[in-house]
């Protein structure tokens, strides 16, 4: 595609919709990019002061993941717990056909309802909601595992050359594209699942998920304000990027309060392996022990609500940062607050969002996005220079995205500029000669 511009504008025409096609596809702004220009773009934006990635539950549903979308995940616990399901319409919690709810805010309104219940001592009616809300966990729970295999045994995730390769890659790219001294590079996530935490692992990257502690991980969002660097290194190497910091938005399958409630504790996958299948096969009937953190309001006065409440702040920090990008691949953008903080970002003038969309189609030189959420359509109405858009169905999906970034490599800019300086004084310090070659 040749780069042009063009009026924006977000919807098919007649003229132009049997010219659909899943053919990948770039727009910054009103400007279309070519192949070659959305590679320099993303290229370009990895060298900058501080840059984030937003993964989505599509990340996790690479080729040997077992990931669901929130839709998956619905359609899942329909089929898998009818009776739950049943009860939830009867109880006006859901309407029938309305299609797929936001299972999180279901969840929280769970919990509210469940407060107010007890309160009134409705026992028979508060059975009924424990077990619909211990369904939906586990249905939660299932999607987010990925790989059953991994959780008996962690180091069988290294045996696993394609399951994480995209992951891997995503990371060694993001590291790879930072100079001396600039910070580690953020990978924020609304999944609960372990993804990131193995693949990180897989090839010796550190990584900084505001937990700290040998036998007994807490979170301490001052984990966030702390870099590594290699002592035995020389030179600008010393100050390399060793680490990334991983930001669970939405809490994880590994985090647990602590029996008084006052903290949240880390603990390994192979140690919660035992209860979690247990839960899975019907044990409890009254939601996972521990218990485990999911989102809600009713509890966000307590604990959980400091720490989603830091890390949704950090979020935040590092928008609102100078010369900073987000690429954002996988997120349905169904999450109303996040959706808030990215909006309000905009508003930092070098902030740059890239949005990888499968859903947004280019009909001949139209954009259309009527296939997305409304947030995204006032978005791309905004027709942003900040804001670039790549689309085309399965072209835009998460191992595509990583495809699309700069390969890792060893670059010394300050080599460069010495190896630059000696290439001219050498040049000037030459001899003229003449037509003939001779002095």
């Amino acid at each position: 595609m040749d780069l042009k511009e063009t009026e924006p504008s977000y919807g098919p025409t007649e003229a132009c919709v049997e010219n659909n096609s899943a053919e990948l596809f770039a727009r910054r702004g009103t400007k279309w990019m070519s192949n070659d220009d959305l590679q320099a773009h993303l290229a370009a934006l990895l060298r900058l002061e501080n840059v984030g990635v937003l993964l989505g539950a599509g990340a996790s549903m690479e080729r040997g993941l077992s990931g669901m979308t929130m839709s998956k995940l619905w359609e899942y616990f329909v089929s898998s717990f009818d009776s739950s399901y049943t009860w939830l319409i009867d109880e006006k919690f859901i309407a029938p056909d309305a299609g797929t709810p936001n299972v999180e805010e279901l969840i929280d309104t769970l919990e509210i309802a469940r407060s107010e219940w007890f309160r009134q001592h409705k026992t028979r009616s508060l059975v009924k909601l424990d077990s619909a809300r211990a369904d939906l966990q586990r249905a939660v729970i299932r999607a987010s595992l990925l790989n059953e295999g991994w959780w008996k045994d962690p180091t069988s995730v290294d045996n696993e050359e394609s399951a994480l390769g995209s992951h891997r890659m995503l990371l060694y790219k993001l590291v790879s594209a930072r100079q001396p001294g600039q910070p580690s590079p953020w990978v924020f996530t609304t999944n609960y699942d372990l993804a990131v935490e193995w693949a990180g692992e897989s090839i010796g990257l550190k990584v900084s998920n505001g937990f700290d502690g040998l036998h007994n991980r807490t979170f301490a969002p001052h984990n966030f304000d702390l870099g590594y660097r290699n002592t035995l290194a020389r030179g600008e190497a010393r100050f390399g990027t060793y680490n990334i910091y991983l930001v669970k938005l939405h809490g994880s399958l590994t985090w647990q309060l602590t029996k008084d409630g006052t903290s949240y504790v880390e603990h390994s996958a192979e140690h919660l392996w035992g209860l979690i299948d247990a839960f899975l096969k019907g044990d409890r009937a009254d939601g996972f022990p521990g218990p485990m953190v999911f989102p809600s309001a009713a509890k966000y006065t307590q604990t959980v609500g400091f720490v989603l409440g830091e890390l949704l702040r950090r979020f935040t920090d590092v928008l609102a940062r100078p010369q900073t990008c987000l690429i954002t691949c996988g997120y349905s953008f169904s999450d109303e607050h996040l959706n808030r903080i990215i909006a309000s970002a905009l508003q930092n003038p070098t902030l740059q969002l890239v949005i990888y969309l499968p859903e947004a189609m280019r009909h001949c030189d139209k954009l259309d996005v009527s296939a997305c959420r409304p947030w995204l359509k006032r978005i791309a109405n905004l027709a942003s220079p900040q804001v670039t858009i790549v689309g085309g169905g399965d072209t835009a999906f998460f191992n595509a995205f990583v495809s699309h970034l700069p390969d890792p490599v060893i670059y010394d800019e300050q080599a460069a500029r010495i190896r630059e300086m000696l290439q001219k004084r050498h040049e000037d310090a030459s001899p003229a000669t003449d037509s003939r070659g001779s002095l």
